[in-house]
């Protein structure tokens, strides 16, 4: 039976070449993506800023509404088409979207090593990546065998296929779908597939390429309950990421204990934030998280 830990954890990531947290404060990020930084909203770095002067390539200024409208002042240095980043072998492209993020989530880096970490010494994983983006997770999971990554949106799953040639990994067994990940997640259980691991990051809202409509709490203990009947004695982890809602990690990590109570192993909860630059770097929290391991 998997054993909850009630104690939450920090999953924290640190800044590398390609990808630092400068400063945070005052309602605001100031992060460095390769050769240029941006300011973004950040309503969770509640302190003052360490850095009186700001210097940055570019802006996201929010809208009035709630939902995440806004635009980009942007210098004219910026390539409005993407520059290339890494991520130890992956590879990827950084670009300035409409959704005031920049085509990658830099604090998911920690979950990547510790879902490789899981699968260790394996190299013929068959592993599930739902709500897949533009493909790191993907990259990463890939050298463990196969993945079977699923988003809803066609330019993003074309993103994930471009950065994985990129990456020169082409090649690797990834089936890439564009599918609305609940349905998909549902077909799969009635064809009786099983994985070795499961990575899922789900919005708050959401619509499938059929405009099926995805609201978190109320669909979210469908989708898991789906991800354990893909999942086995002998399976090896699944991670949980959920951004921007009112609720505790507690509350996901309580879902996991109930749908995966006949599993071994153990299930945590915390939250995912990233670490400024610098001696004494401050933790910036970005979202909550719940995982399985196996073990």
């Amino acid at each position: 039976m998997a054993d909850l830990s009630l104690q939450p954890l920090i999953l924290a990531g640190e800044g590398w070449s390609d990808y630092g947290l400068v400063d945070s404060g005052h309602g605001r990020k100031l992060e460095r993506y390769g050769p240029w930084r941006f300011i973004r909203p950040e309503p969770q770095a509640m302190w003052a800023p360490r850095q009186a002067d700001w210097q940055a390539h570019g802006e996201f200024v929010p809208g009035s509404d709630e939902d995440g409208g806004g635009r980009w002042n942007l210098d004219s240095s910026v390539p409005r088409d993407g520059w290339p980043l890494a991520w130890n072998e992956a590879r990827f492209t950084a670009q300035c979207t409409p959704f005031r993020h920049l085509g990658f989530f830099p604090d998911m880096a920690p979950v990547w090593d510790w879902m490789r970490e899981q699968l260790a010494g394996q190299d013929d994983a068959d592993t599930l990546n739902l709500f897949g983006y533009t493909g790191v997770g993907t990259q990463a999971l890939s050298r463990h065998g196969r993945v079977t990554h699923v988003d809803a949106s066609k330019k993003s799953v074309a993103q994930a296929r471009a950065n994985a040639a990129l990456a020169g990994m082409e090649d690797r067994p990834v089936r890439w779908l564009v599918d609305d990940a609940a349905k998909f997640a549902a077909r799969e259980v009635r064809r009786g597939r099983r994985y070795d691991g499961i990575i899922l990051d789900p919005p708050k809202f959401g619509r499938g390429p059929e405009g099926e409509v995805w609201r978190l709490e109320e669909h979210l203990p469908g989708l898991i309950a789906d991800c354990r009947a893909l999942l086995d004695g002998q399976s090896r982890f699944l991670f949980l990421t959920v951004y921007a809602v009112r609720m505790s990690s507690l509350a996901i990590g309580g879902l996991l204990a109930e749908a995966l109570a006949d599993l071994p192993g153990t299930i945590e909860h915390g939250d995912l934030a990233v670490r400024e630059d610098g001696p004494h770097g401050r933790l910036l929290p970005t979202a909550i998280f719940a995982r399985w391991r196996n073990g």
